[in-house]
């Protein structure tokens, strides 16, 4: 007997040992392969969305953010423009109303003289005592030579600056004001900035002041002085047309 368990039961049980130990053996193979995997997959396509869905809701969020920021900005940049403009319309009834107190004349009649100055590059100041001078705001003035309306044009000097005018346009305030003003600026240009001689030109025509000043006479009249008094700018305007400069006939 004692051979036998030593021969048959002994020897089953080590090969029943040994087959145990195999399978363990490969169990805890298959568990860490398994777990190995585990650790290492991809997220699942649900995780995965999640996050990139979280990615896109982040890149989404900046860009809304700027786009605001962009529309914040020219919302600022509109309104800043439009408080500008005001400032501007409120300096210009300002100004004009102030001239038609000054002069005594409707605020509509102030305000057309005001702008067809600053559209012909001519400093306002200077205009309005122009035209007080020469008509005293009179639309229909006449003087004895024929010079017509607020500007006293001559229908010859007119129509080189609009061969389409006539008489009876230079009744018309935008009219007159219009090429009396572009007149003047011209001038103004032609003596270089000579505003005295520019208005004298204008009372009596550049011809004759060119004579005076070349028979070595002083050209200055009380016209331009009784104008000029008390005025010290420019008689331009930074706004507006220049114009170009050529000669202009006599009155």
């Amino acid at each position: 007997m004692r051979k036998l368990r030593s021969t048959y039961v002994h020897g089953g049980d080590a090969i029943r040992r040994r087959n145990r130990a195999k399978r363990l053996l490969a169990m805890t193979g298959v568990v860490g392969a398994a777990w190995f995997a585990i650790a290492n997959r991809q997220p699942s396509t649900p995780i995965a969305e999640a996050a990139a869905e979280t990615s896109g809701s982040s890149s989404a969020f900046r860009f809304g953010l700027m786009g605001e920021n962009r529309r914040l900005r020219l919302e600022l940049e509109n309104a800043a423009g439009e408080a500008a403009l005001l400032r501007a319309r409120m300096d210009r009834v300002d100004k004009v109303m102030k001239y038609s107190a000054t002069y005594g004349i409707p605020a509509n009649l102030a305000a057309t003289v005001f702008d067809i100055a600053l559209k012909e590059g001519l400093d306002p100041e200077l205009a309005f005592r122009v035209v007080n001078h020469e008509s005293e705001f009179n639309t229909r003035a006449v003087s004895r030579v024929g010079a017509i309306g607020l500007t006293q044009l001559m229908l010859a000097t007119a129509r080189q600056y609009d061969r389409s005018v006539t008489r009876d346009k230079l009744y018309d305030p935008n009219t007159n004001l219009t090429i009396g003003f572009r007149y003047l600026r011209q001038l103004i240009g032609t003596y270089r900035g000579n505003v005295r001689l520019a208005l004298l030109a204008y009372n009596v025509g550049d011809v004759a002041v060119d004579a005076a000043r070349r028979a070595g006479k002083n050209p200055l009249a009380g016209y331009n002085r009784i104008l000029i008094k008390a005025y010290h700018g420019t008689g331009v305007s930074d706004q507006g047309p220049a114009g170009p400069s050529r000669q202009a006939g006599d009155r």
